[in-house]
């Protein structure tokens, strides 16, 4: 093991290591740190399922944490290895949530609410809407019928002709009568 400048090799700790760094920003115990550490967090984190070059990347965010937060490391509340190990663990959830929730693009079209109809606009569909619905009445059964099916419940023709028992011809005649009929009553709508 190569020690850091003030560190006697033959008692050297992970923890006095990581207190180097924090203390005197040892660049050679970061690195023996670094060189002990990479392969065993490499290695546990490919066991949690994550792939190669992800591990290597969290690997890196990892140890560079260790680098910039050595002096909040506190040998009473953890070991080294422990501490280290929980900052890849939480450093490999912050990923995973990055890529399960991708940033939102405030500017995203599908994100901008539709603007609200104007309230004359709202009256006049309710209107439209009512007087559909009073042509709808108006037609004969059979034909209002087959209106409900094609629009309201929106099935296909076939369908309709299916769950009827008629021809396809006859409820595609029917249908074209019924909306020549309401079309006539509703023409000032348009």
């Amino acid at each position: 093991m190569t020690s850091a400048p003030d560190i006697d090799a033959s008692t050297v700790s992970y923890e006095s290591l990581i207190e180097a760094v924090a203390t005197q920003r040892s660049k050679p115990a970061f690195a023996e740190l670094f060189e002990h550490f990479a392969p065993r967090l490499k290695s546990y984190l490919m066991r949690l399922g994550t792939d190669a070059s992800a591990a290597e990347e969290v690997v890196q965010e990892a140890m560079v944490m260790v680098w910039r937060k050595a002096e909040s490391f506190d040998r009473r509340q953890a070991s080294a290895s422990t501490w280290i190990f929980t900052i890849a663990r939480n450093k490999r959830i912050d990923r995973l949530r990055r890529e399960r929730r991708p940033e939102l693009d405030p500017n995203d079209p599908a994100l901008v609410p539709d603007a609200e109809p104007q309230a004359d606009r709202s009256v006049e569909a309710g209107q439209s809407r009512l007087r559909i619905l009073a042509a709808i009445k108006n037609l004969p059964e059979e034909q209002s019928e087959l209106i409900r099916m094609a629009y309201f419940d929106d099935k296909s023709h076939a369908e309709i002709a299916a769950e009827k028992d008629l021809p396809l011809g006859t409820v595609k005649s029917r249908i074209r009568l019924a909306l020549g009929r309401m079309r006539r009553e509703v023409e000032d709508l348009g």
